[in-house]
């Protein structure tokens, strides 16, 4: 099984890269994250600003 992350927008974290379990998906996630520690928040297309306490709800975890 290989498990991708998909951002707020729906959209790979990464692009060329799978996990091969969900704990390794979830930290994927949670380094993906901190990109966005400086600003306080995740924007979406829609202009949409996700703090980050709440950012790994509005994400996705799935099996591939």
């Amino acid at each position: 099984m290989k498990y991708i992350v998909l951002s707020p927008d729906g959209f790979p974290i990464e692009r060329d890269n799978t996990y091969s379990s969900k704990k390794k998906a979830k930290v994927a996630l949670n380094n993906w994250k901190k990109r966005y520690e400086s600003q306080g928040y995740y924007s979406t297309m829609n202009r949409l600003k996700i703090p980050l306490s709440d950012i790994v709800e509005y994400c996705d975890i799935k099996e591939i």
